[in-house]
C-alpha cells in the first residue's frame, strides 16, 4: 500500500529548514507540503510579500531545498487550523510531533492510508491549541543527553516511518 502522506510546517522561522524540508519531502515522496503561519515560503505566481524581501526569502529557501521547491507541490495558508480541518475532512489523520504527556512512542505509531504530520516551532514546538487540533501526538525517543532534535531531523524520521511503516 503506497500511503498519501502531507506535511504541515508551522510557524517555523529558519528559511534553511524549510528548505531542508522541502528537499526531504521530495526525497520521500510527499504529496505536499503546507507551509503555515509565519513560515518563510518559496516565490509563488502572484507573490503579495514586498519584492525584494520575498526574493531574499526565496534565495535562503532554495539554497537548502536544491530544486525541490520547484518540484513538489507547496502551498502557503496562514491560518494552521483551516489546513488541519480541511485534510481531516478529506480522510486524514494529523499526527502533531511534540513532547507532551499524551504522545505515543514514534516506533509504537502506525500510520493509516492517509495521514499528515505537523511539526513547529524551532524551539517552542506545536501551540496548545494546535496540539488539541491534532488526531495524535507522537514523540521521537531521546536516548543522548539532548531532549529534542532539530525540526528537520525529527520530521524526516516521522515521515520516513509513515513511508514504510508495515500496517
Amino acid at each position: 500500500m503506497i500511503r498519501e502522506i502531507v506535511l504541515i510546517a508551522h510557524n517555523l522561522r529558519s528559511t534553511h529548514n524549510v528548505g531542508s524540508l522541502l528537499r526531504t519531502a521530495e526525497g520521500l515522496g510527499i504529496q505536499k507540503v503546507y507551509l503555515t503561519g509565519y513560515t518563510p515560503y518559496p516565490l509563488t505566481q502572484n507573490d503579495t510579500r514586498m519584492p525584494h524581501l520575498a526574493a531574499k526569502l526565496a534565495k535562503q529557501i532554495n539554497k537548502t531545498a536544491l530544486g525541490a521547491e520547484t518540484s513538489l507541490q507547496w502551498e502557503h495558508v496562514d491560518d494552521v487550523i483551516s489546513v488541519v480541518s480541511l485534510l481531516k475532512a478529506n480522510g486524514f489523520e494529523i499526527i502533531g510531533l511534540e513532547q507532551v504527556n499524551q504522545a505515543i512512542s514514534l516506533p509504537d505509531y502506525t500510520p493509516t492510508e492517509k495521514v499528515a504530520v505537523l511539526v513547529g516551532r524551532e524551539v517552542e514546538g506545536l501551540e496548545p491549541e494546535v496540539v488539541e487540533a491534532c488526531n495524535k501526538i507522537v514523540e521521537i525517543p531521546m536516548f543522548g543527553q539532548k531532549e529534542s532534535f532539530n525540526v528537520v531531523q525529527a520530521a524526516a524520521m516521522a515521515l520516513y516511518h509513515c513511508r514504510f511503516a508495515v500496517q
